[in-house]
């Protein structure tokens, strides 16, 4: 990399390559599913919801902190890796002019200690009582995050001599940095080994962080045009997570009702338009005319078609409330189909102009 374009770098404000995140789909699959277990199941599920939603506040409030670092650099976002059985969903990857920092990010409740031997205790604490616990240490998870990227980048080379210089040069240009994202959460690492300390920051400590790491280093600055090479290129490793988050809830689903067995059952084909108006007659919206009806009936063979095109069930993408919802709004726009309940940004992402086209047509 080399600084002799210098009068071409226009690059001023970071950009974000990626900025999409799983666990928000994940989020909306698993608000979907709660109807359909027991309660055992709901106990389980609600706490996972809790962590998950804790977790997307978490990288919410780093997202916001590098979008306002001012500084040229490109944002990748929840990059899902995969070599054989080796895989790595990284946090964020952050790509600078000099050093690229692979980002973990930790939304804990409590307080973290990291003692002498570099093991995380944190205090948890209940009224005026306290609890400390061991967690597992995110600088060991992140490093597997670094050995698998500095892996599946050298595998892209095409001779044993550019391997051994894509290996041996890694450390200088790549950078591990857990953030913890809660700003209540009060760090204790003095007592942490010297190569500990230091890799384990607040969020508002982030770009302070980067900048001086960036200022630290010897290494030559890249271009513009290097550093968009640079962060495409990892882009391009990233992969479909291809996790199931929902198997682990089977055991605990309830009954289903005759709709649901229809709808995953019946053949598209065979689902005609009076077959559809007779199953939405008994809800709500049968009330409100024959045009909402028909709107609700379109929406649910669209429904059925794209859960089979993902191999997914129907309510995943939405429930029948959920359509009740959207036929009373009737949204015209992917901001207003935001108030419509479950349906998130990656939803609307994913589904919204398609939706919007079918409200449209019947409008």
């Amino acid at each position: 990399m080399n600084n002799n374009f210098s009068f071409f770098n226009r690059l001023k404000e970071p950009v974000i390559l990626k900025a999409d995140n799983s666990a928000e789909e994940q989020l909306e699959q698993l608000n979907a599913l709660a109807p359909f277990l027991n309660d055992e199941g709901k106990s389980l599920l609600g706490m996972d919801i809790k962590k998950l939603e804790y977790g997307i506040v978490g990288e919410k409030n780093i997202l916001f902190e590098l979008k306002n670092s001012h500084m040229p650099m490109y944002i990748i976002h929840d990059l899902y890796l995969s070599d054989g059985e080796n895989t790595a969903q990284i946090d964020y990857l952050v790509f600078t002019k000099k050093l690229c920092f692979v980002i973990e990010c930790k939304n804990l409740y409590g307080n973290i200690e990291i003692n002498e031997k570099g093991e995380f205790i944190r205090t948890l604490h209940f009224g005026k009582t306290y609890k400390k616990e061991g967690i597992y240490s995110p600088l060991t998870q992140n490093q597997r995050h670094m050995d698998l990227l500095k892996k599946i980048k050298s595998d892209k080379k095409n001779n044993v001599i550019m391997k051994a210089i894509s290996n041996w040069n890694f450390n200088s240009f790549y950078q591990s940095v857990i953030v913890l994202a809660n700003p209540s959460t009060v760090l204790n690492d003095k007592k942490a080994p010297a190569d500990i300390k230091g890799k384990v920051i607040r969020a508002d400590q982030l770009i302070q962080y980067i900048q001086d790491a960036v200022s630290a280093s010897n290494e030559l600055a890249s271009s513009d045009t290097e550093l968009h090479d640079w962060a495409n290129r990892f882009l391009e490793f990233g992969t479909v997570c291809k996790i199931d988050y929902l198997a682990k809830y089977e055991k605990y689903k309830v009954e289903q009702t005759k709709e649901q067995k229809s709808e995953e059952k019946q053949p598209k084909e065979e689902k005609t338009q009076a077959e559809s108006v007779h199953v939405a007659a008994g809800q709500n919206v049968a009330g409100q005319g024959a045009d909402k009806a028909d709107l609700f009936a379109e929406l649910k063979a669209y429904r059925l078609s794209k859960s089979r095109e993902e191999g997914i069930k129907p309510y995943y993408i939405c429930n029948d409330k959920q359509l009740e919802d959207l036929i009373q709004k009737m949204p015209k726009s992917k901001e207003e189909l935001l108030t419509v309940s479950g349906f998130g940004e990656t939803k609307v992402e994913k589904y919204g102009d398609e939706i919007l086209e079918i409200v449209r047509m019947r409008d």
